[in-house]
């Protein structure tokens, strides 16, 4: 398979998976909002359920920028509908639709016009009548089209290399978000050691972090209804058989990359393996007591990074060639750049 190609496809899913996440996290700061008995979304007091979504995308900067105040249409506007930030729904959805348009003959008729549709449903005026009287319902048809992206992809496309780069980029995105909106709640456990019972209004933030990942009835399968920072840090990041769970992306990830290069378990190929599979050992061996004793914060700031390093070692490994031309060098800092989430610099086109 042709490197390019192969970039394309994992890009291809990786924004999917991108647009899905911000999706869900908006849905439920925004019932969040509810809950506290505020449902006005430009009150005051609700840019400390607002602004986080933004740091956990890492785009705060570019955000006050352009908005200055966090509220519930500015964030929306940034994450939703803002051309400008490659993180936004949006752009998110018009990268995957550009990276497919460009492997028509590697993905089927069902899954491009699908993807096609999404990107013109939320260009479209409906898209901001919908956000108007039920921000809802737009999220939850941006979900549904999610998960019927990913239902097509598994259904109607051969189980090639192809599809297993596509695997790579749904998972190792997953894992990454999932992070992210656990970080969310960082600031209502202490710093290190182990979390406090939840007060009222900490459970109820910490539940909205279970609703995000589609996570609150296997949660309560397991746990009950009683919510507990601890338990809920330890079932997203290091439960083995929930599909959203760190731990979980992290195996499809490293399996899906095993596939690719035909390498065994417990070996390894090349450099994006050897973090894959490191970074697979320390989740599976791991504790909710080590991640506190480390610190919440801290302990996600540094999973974040070795996702990332995954990501550039993934780049590196199968995407990239020996620089030749300043254009080629471009290409290489905006695959980096888009890989943690941060728009590329301005600049030509390589060629």
């Amino acid at each position: 398979m042709l490197s390019r190609v192969a970039n394309c496809l994992y890009w291809m899913s990786r924004y999917i998976e991108r647009a899905d996440n911000i999706a869900r996290l908006m849905d439920v700061t925004l019932q969040l909002a509810l809950d506290f008995h505020r449902p006005d979304p430009e009150h005051d007091a609700l840019e400390e359920h607002w602004l986080p979504i933004v740091q956990s995308t890492g785009d705060e900067e570019q955000f006050r920028r352009m908005h200055g105040r966090a509220t519930g249409r500015t964030v929306a506007e940034f994450l939703v509908f803002e051309p400008a930030n490659s993180n936004s729904i949006v752009s998110s959805v018009a990268q995957a639709r550009e990276n497919a348009r460009m492997v028509r003959d590697q993905i089927t008729v069902e899954l491009w016009e699908e993807i096609n549709r999404l990107h013109l449903f939320l260009r479209s005026p409906r898209a901001r009548d919908l956000w108007r009287t039920s921000p809802s319902e737009l999220f939850l048809e941006i979900r549904n089209n999610s998960l019927l992206l990913q239902g097509l992809t598994d259904a109607t496309v051969v189980r090639n290399e192809g599809w297993f780069f596509v695997q790579v980029g749904r998972y190792l995105e997953r894992a990454d978000k999932t992070s992210r909106i656990i970080d969310v709640r960082h600031a209502s456990v202490p710093e290190r050691g182990p979390p406090a019972a939840a007060s009222p209004a900490d459970a109820l933030g910490w539940s909205a972090v279970l609703r995000s990942c589609s996570a609150w009835d296997a949660y309560k399968a397991l746990h009950g209804a009683e919510v507990q920072p601890a338990l809920v840090a330890e079932f997203l990041l290091l439960t083995g058989d929930f599909p959203r769970s760190v731990r979980f992306s992290v195996r499809a990830l490293n399996d899906a990359l095993r596939r690719i290069s035909g390498v065994s378990d417990g070996q390894f190929s090349n450099a994006v393996e050897k973090l894959a599979g490191r970074l697979l050992a320390e989740l599976q061996f791991s504790s909710a007591q080590d991640i506190f004793d480390t610190g919440l914060h801290r302990y996600l700031d540094e999973l974040q990074v070795k996702l990332n390093d995954v990501g550039t070692a993934l780049f590196r490994t199968y995407f990239f060639q020996a620089v030749q031309t300043p254009e080629d060098e471009q290409l290489r800092q905006q695959e980096e750049q888009q890989q943690q989430g941060r728009p590329p610099p301005a600049g030509p086109a390589p060629a």
